[in-house]
Order: C-alpha cells, then structure tokens, then sequence
C-alpha cells in the first residue's frame, strides 16, 4: 500500500484559488489526471486543481517536470497509457513534483499560470485512457443478497460468492465519457403474459460502481500475487454500469449477462490515483460469522488492514420536470465503498490468477456498492425492486429511469485531520428509444 507523504500534508495551499475552497473536489491534495482538449485541437494530459486544469504538456515544454516528461509528451489522442504503463516510482515522483509547483510558495509555476492553468469551463474533458479490456465484478454481499431473495429465494447469495471475487468480461468499445447522453436501447424480454418480444427496455437501470485503471499489467501466464495487486492499480473513476433489467432476467440463463450490460459504461474523467486515497484507507470489510476465509491466494494481512477504502458514494436524479423548474437533483442513495465483501486487491489478484493478462488501460468496475442499510441500496432494482417507487419532492415518481432524466454520481473521501477529496461528477441524461 501507499504510504502517507508531503502531498498528503492537510496545511498545504495552492496558488489556483478555487483549490483552497473547503469541500471542493480537486485541493492540491487529490491532483487527479486527466484528458482534456480546447478549440478542438488533440486531447493532451492533465491535472484538476480547483476549477481548472494544469496543462502537463505546457509544463513539459518549460521544463517544469523532468523524468516523467516524455510519458506526458506521449499522452496524446487516445489517453494516459504511456503515463500509467510508467513504473510506480515516476509517477509519485511527479505527483511530488505537482504538488510542489501547485503549492501556495511557489514561484517557478505561478510566473507561467497564463500558459499552464486553464478553466474547466473552457476545455473539452475526454475518456482518460484508451481501454483494451472492461471487467466488471459483482463484490456486494449486500447487493447479491437484495437481488438473490427477488430472483433465487432459495440460494439469495450463492456459494462460491463467498470464495471468490465474481466477474464477467464486458465490452470496452461501448465505455463513454461523463456527460454523454444515453440512448435507451432496444432489447428482446419476456412478458407475464409469456409473449417474447423486442422493444425498448421498460427496466433502466443505474449501478453505482467505482472503477479503476491499470497501471502496468502483467505478463500472459503470470499470477499477479496478492501483496503486490495494489501497485498494478493507477487509479479510480466513478463507473456508471447502466443495465436494462428485463432483458437482463430474459437473458442471463445460463452463461449470465450480455446486451443487458453492453449498451453503454459511463465513467468520470479523473483518474484518482491510489497515492491520493491512501489517507483514506481503512480495513476490508470483516466477514459474517461463519464465512469461509479467503483462499491464501486471495489473503494478505495488509490487505486485510488497508485493503478498503473510505469512500462515501453517492447518486441523484434530475427529471426533466425538476431541470425545466431549476430543482436540483434529488439523491436517491447514499453508500461507502468500505462496505464491499472483496477489495480491490482481491479482484486484481483473483482476475490474474490463472495467468489473464491485464494490459495498461484496462478497467474494471466493482459491481454495485451497495451496503447494509435500505439507505445505501445502489440501483433501482434494490431500491424499488420494480414495485415501489421512489416518490420525488416535486410529486413525481420512478420505479425505472424515464426518458430525460439525469443520472449523476458524486463520491467523497473524508477522514479527520486529512483534506477530503472527491472525483467529480459521473453523468448522463437518457434519451429515447432509436425509431
């Protein structure tokens, strides 16, 4: 695991204003990266601080960062790859160097703020990182219970759930940036009546999830072992998994989902990096009494210690009615990411256990953060379970998402005598069915 520095220190300031406002998403302690673009030019690499974005290009070219220069130079088109293939070591080593050129002492940057800070109103945000490979796992205990007792009262938590981190391969070609709109896709379902037919969904669903990107991957053959799954983790975005639940429960017997999940991915453009949370790590989840231990492949006593992280995690819904009126969106849960029965260590590891090769770039998402309280349930299906819908301030109701509305994830790391950090948002607003 990371361990705490100087760019942890909670004292430190910034020279860009709007990075000392208490309860934003970007102080000069997270320094998330990013892609961004302007006027339409080439997406180039970033870092949010407050409401902007530092230009690593720009500093690159005044020779404000030395050895991680020319994986920023390479960041170019497609995403940070080259920036998150490099070894673990430059990367901290220039989140050090960022930190110190962003700090309020500094002199170096703020003479050049005019070619190295711009506002995030004025630039185009875009997919952080070309991605090879999407996995997506399944790691609530709480949210495979609330769907086991709708769908397999007999067996709510299957057995090998509590063996093994659950994962299926879903589609990369379909993950988007935040922002996007959402088509409401077409998909074949089963009636009550039995009738089987193809139309659009009726069942729309969000999934909150936390995603994360890998750094440097592994060889074909090769087990990544549990103590060093961390360092193969860049960092971590906010994933929406949207998913049609008709077409789900038509489709998934017997080898699981598939058009129900591949419709469309929508992750946040910051990449939090793992040296950011380490403040806010915690212990993993303790297990039921009674719960099999994990397999020695998949225990650490590190893991076991920090493997968890402290993240409050939340989703809104603005209808259209609420946009026309200006009402702010309404929240419809609230979970932390600490709750989850597996860490992220534990899917690495698992993932990479018969020798799957990761490749830098690739996401995985943690399945739905759901946790222990009605109040934390992270999708509709758990929240409504199709028959009780949740009733909005302005009179309104939704058991499923209804064209126009907009769905926006919000997370925040908080821990007493540290800064708290967020992620930014994770959105998108549905559009009706294609004619």
């Amino acid at each position: 695991m990371v361990e705490l520095n100087e760019t942890h220190d909670p004292k430190l300031r910034s020279w860009v204003d709007s990075a000392n406002d208490e309860g934003g998403d970007f102080p000069i302690q997270n320094l998330p990266f990013c892609m961004f673009s302007q006027g339409g030019g080439a997406p180039r690499a970033g870092v949010a601080i407050g409401d902007a974005v530092f230009d690593l290009g720009a500093a690159a070219e005044l020779k404000l960062i030395d050895e991680a220069a020319p994986f920023v130079r390479a960041c170019t088109g497609e995403g940070l790859n080259p920036l998150m293939a490099a070894d673990r070591k430059i990367v901290s080593r220039l989140r050090a160097r960022l930190s110190s050129l962003l700090s309020a002492e500094s002199k170096e940057a703020v003479q050049e703020r005019s070619k190295l800070v711009i506002k995030r109103s004025d630039v185009s945000l875009h997919l952080p990182a070309e991605i090879g490979g999407f996995t997506d796992f399944f790691t609530s205990l709480y949210h495979t219970e609330r769907g086991g007792r709708i769908n397999r009262p007999d067996n709510p938590v299957p057995e090998n759930f509590r063996y093994m981190p659950i994962a299926y391969n879903s589609r990369a070609s379909s993950v988007r940036i935040s922002g996007e709109e959402i088509r409401r896709p077409m998909g074949q379902r089963k009636n009550s009546d039995g009738t089987v037919e193809f139309a659009p969904t009726k069942s729309l669903d969000f999934e909150l999830e936390l995603g994360g990107f890998i750094g440097t991957g592994n060889k074909l053959g090769d087990r990544i072992p549990i103590g060093e799954a961390d360092s193969h983790i860049f960092g971590y975005c906010l994933l929406n998994d949207w998913s049609t639940r008709d077409v789900q429960r038509w489709e998934s017997f017997p080898l699981g989902p598939f058009l129900a999940k591949t419709l469309s991915t929508t992750v946040s453009p910051f990449v939090v990096t793992s040296e950011a949370l380490a403040p806010f790590r915690t212990s993993a989840a303790q297990r039921p009494a009674g719960d099999p231990a994990p397999l020695p492949y998949l225990l650490s006593s590190d893991d076991q210690r920090n493997g968890g992280i402290d993240l409050v995690m939340e989703v809104f819904i603005q209808t259209t009615a609420m946009k026309k009126d200006d009402k702010v969106p309404f929240r419809v849960t609230r979970t932390n990411f600490k709750d989850m029965y597996w860490t992220v260590a534990q899917m690495v590891a698992h993932h990479a256990s018969n020798g799957c090769n990761f490749r830098t770039g690739d996401l995985f998402g943690s399945g739905t953060a759901s946790g222990p309280t009605d109040e934390s349930r992270g999708c509709l299906a758990e929240i409504t379970t199709g028959r009780n819908p949740i009733d909005f301030p302005n009179g309104e109701k939704r058991t499923w998402l209804e064209d126009g509305d907009t769905v926006v994830f919000k997370a925040r790391a908080e821990r007493a005598g540290y800064v708290s950090i967020g992620f930014g948002d994770c959105s998108g607003r549905i559009l009706p069915a294609q004619p």
